[in-house]
C-alpha cells in the first residue's frame, strides 16, 4: 500500500494533498483545483475513497422512501427545467391531499422517509402544505417528513407576507422533519443569472437552511454541475456549503446531481462524461470534510454509475423512490423505483455491505 502512495498518487502531483487526506487536515480551494486538474481521474477517487472508508468502513447506506411531486406549476421558469408548467398548461398539475396519501398508501413499503418538492405554484398558499403534512404523520407517526426546498420555502413566506423563519416554524409545527437540499443549483451568481434568475440566490438559500439548522432541523444539501459551469464554480459551491456547515452543523447529506441534457433548454457545448461525474462526486468527498453523507443518486446516476460512485467518495445509495417526476422529465432513464432486495443487490455488487437507515441515517 505504501509503494501505491508514493509511486501512483505522488507521481500524480498529489503528494501534499495526499498528507493532507492521510492526517484528516482540511483541503484548501487551490487542493481542489489540483484534484480537478490531476491526469488521472482514478486517482482522485482513490483518495476519496480512502475518507469514505475512514467514515463508514465499508457500509452503504438505503432508505426505504417515496417522492412526491405535488405539482409541476411554477413561476420561476430556470432554462434547464424540463419539469415546469404554467397555470393551466396541457399537462400542469396539482394533487390534492388525498392524492399525496392514496400515492403513499399505494406503496408496497410502508416509506420511513417522505421527500416531497414541487414547483412555485402562484396560488398554494401555506395552509395546502401544512394540511398535507399533518394528514402524512397522522397516518404515519414515525416516518421523517423531508419536504420543500429553501427556494419553495422563500416562494411560501412572499406569498404569505411572512418571514421564512415564520415558514420553517409553522411546517416543523405541521410535521415538517427536514428539508431536502434541491434549488442550490451551483452558487456563482453569474451562472444563476443565466439559468435560473428567478430564483433564490446562493445567499438566500444558504439563510434559509441555516435557520433551520438553528430551530433544530437537519438538512440536506446539493449541487447540478455539468451545465455551464467551470471548475472552479463547483469548489466554490463547495466551499461554501463547508462554511455554512461550519457556521450551523445541520447538513445531512450532499448530494451532487449531474445535470440532465436531453430534455432541456439550456445548450451544452461539452457534456458531461461518465468519469468527470465520478471526480466530481470524489472531490465534493474530499472538500466537505464536515459533511457526514455523499450521496449516490441513483435516479440521476444511473444506477451502474452510482454503483461505481460507492467507490468515488459516496457512501448513501438513497432508496426505493418509487416515483420521481423532475429528474425523468430532465431526461433520466434510470426506472423509477427499486425495492429493497434490489437495492441490496445493486450495493453487494460492488463489494459494499448494505445498510438501510431512516431519514436521519440512524441504522434500522
Amino acid at each position: 500500500m505504501q509503494l501505491l502512495k508514493n509511486d501512483y498518487f505522488d507521481n500524480m502531483g498529489l503528494a501534499e494533498i495526499r498528507a493532507k487526506v492521510e492526517k484528516g487536515e482540511r483541503l484548501t480551494f487551490e487542493d481542489g483545483m489540483k484534484l480537478f486538474e490531476c491526469p488521472e481521474p482514478l486517482a482522485v477517487g482513490a483518495l476519496a475513497n480512502m475518507v469514505r472508508t475512514r467514515m463508514h468502513g465499508n457500509k452503504a447506506f438505503y432508505v426505504v422512501n417515496q417522492h412526491i411531486n405535488y405539482t409541476n406549476v411554477c413561476i420561476n421558469g430556470c432554462v434547464f427545467c424540463a419539469y415546469q408548467r404554467e397555470e393551466g398548461q396541457d399537462g400542469s398539475f396539482v394533487l390534492t391531499k388525498a392524492d399525496a396519501l392514496a400515492k403513499l398508501e399505494a406503496a408496497a413499503l410502508a416509506p420511513r422517509e417522505v421527500h416531497i418538492v414541487g414547483g412555485c405554484h402562484p396560488k398554494l398558499g401555506l395552509a395546502y402544505f401544512e394540511d398535507i403534512l399533518s394528514a402524512i404523520k397522522e397516518r404515519y407517526p414515525k416516518v421523517v417528513l423531508k419536504c420543500f426546498t429553501a427556494v419553495e420555502i422563500a416562494h411560501f413566506a412572499s406569498i404569505e407576507g411572512i418571514t421564512t423563519k415564520e415558514v420553517l416554524t409553522r411546517l416543523n409545527k405541521a410535521g415538517l422533519d427536514m428539508l431536502p437540499g434541491g434549488g442550490a443549483e451551483i452558487f456563482a451568481p453569474e451562472v444563476r443569472e443565466q439559468i435560473c434568475p428567478r430564483k433564490s440566490t446562493a445567499d438566500e438559500w444558504l439563510a434559509v437552511h441555516e435557520e433551520a439548522h438553528a430551530l433544530g432541523m437537519k438538512t440536506n444539501c446539493t449541487m447540478l454541475f455539468g451545465h455551464i459551469e467551470s471548475r472552479e464554480d463547483r469548489i466554490d459551491h463547495l466551499v461554501r456549503l463547508r462554511e455554512s456547515q461550519d457556521r450551523g452543523g445541520g447538513y445531512t447529506c450532499f448530494i451532487p446531481l449531474p445535470f440532465l441534457t436531453e430534455n432541456s433548454q439550456l445548450t451544452i457545448e461539452q457534456p458531461l462524461t461518465g468519469l468527470e461525474e465520478l471526480r466530481t462526486i470524489a472531490v465534493s468527498r474530499l472538500m466537505l470534510d464536515n459533511i457526514p453523507h455523499i450521496k449516490a443518486y441513483w435516479v440521476m446516476l444511473g444506477v451502474k454509475q452510482a454503483q461505481a460512485a460507492l467507490k468515488f467518495g459516496a457512501d448513501d445509495f438513497d432508496g426505493t423512490v418509487v416515483e420521481e417526476k423532475i429528474g425523468h422529465e430532465a431526461g433520466a432513464t434510470s426506472q423509477q423505483g427499486m425495492t429493497r432486495s434490489e437495492l441490496e443487490e445493486m450495493i453487494r455488487g460492488c463489494g459494499c455491505t448494505p445498510v438501510e437507515r431512516d431519514g436521519y441515517f440512524n441504522e434500522v
